[in-house]
């Protein structure tokens, strides 16, 4: 367990955006995790803040921002076509890659990308773009099967699934088969899409920052 943390609100300069985030530094880093959300979501989504509560705790910085700027979100809020604009979201998070690594309080840390939904397509193909930046990926109930450079890919891959959410797995079985990078699939117990079901997020959590310690620390 480490000592406490410290979170600043930032703005993400990246080519063709500027993009909200929460940087959280623990005390003792040992790297840091930039989370790819999807399907609507925010830098305020509960789920990705329950995860990134616990990989503060292990020691990892976490980055949770915003992929879409203010009026973008709106317009994805009518129209829901920007959630699935998979080069969209992989630029963007390339931006903050490079970002991160241009700033001082996180500059020469290692990095790992967690993604969830739409945002794991845009995880990979970042890693795959930016191969000797990003050391470890996690996927959460996510659609790799849309990254377009899976094959490209050399980080340590983590796909985590719930075990009810059937049509995922498989979408995540024909990702994995794909990769040549080291990855895994671990299917979680009694787990839904959203893993809404008690002690099933801790799971992700637990698994997740065990896969980030391994490969960024």
């Amino acid at each position: 367990m480490q000592g406490h943390s410290h979170t600043d609100q930032v703005i993400i300069e990246t080519r063709n955006a500027q993009l909200a985030g929460m940087l959280t530094i623990p005390k003792q880093v040992v790297g840091i995790v930039l989370f790819a959300h999807g399907s609507g979501s925010s830098r305020f989504s509960p789920r990705n803040q329950f995860v990134a509560e616990r990989l503060n705790e292990g020691g990892l910085a976490t980055l949770l921002f915003d992929l879409l700027t203010a009026q973008e979100n709106l317009i994805d809020e009518q129209t829901r076509a920007l959630r699935f604009d998979i080069e969209l979201l992989s630029q963007r998070l390339i931006g903050t890659i490079d970002w991160v690594g241009s700033q001082h309080q996180t500059q020469g840390l290692p990095i790992g990308l967690f993604g969830a939904s739409t945002g794991s397509a845009a995880a990979l193909n970042a890693a795959a773009q930016r191969q000797s930046s990003v050391g470890a990926v996690v996927s959460r109930g996510g659609r790799p099967d849309l990254a377009s450079e899976l094959s490209r890919v050399k980080a340590p891959t983590l796909l985590i699934v719930g075990e009810l959410d059937g049509q995922v797995i498989k979408m995540n079985e024909d990702a994995a088969s794909q990769l040549s990078a080291e990855h895994l699939i671990n299917i979680i117990p009694g787990a839904s899409h959203l893993f809404e079901e008690s002690g099933t997020l801790e799971a992700v959590a637990a698994i997740a920052c065990d896969w980030f310690q391994k490969y960024l620390g």
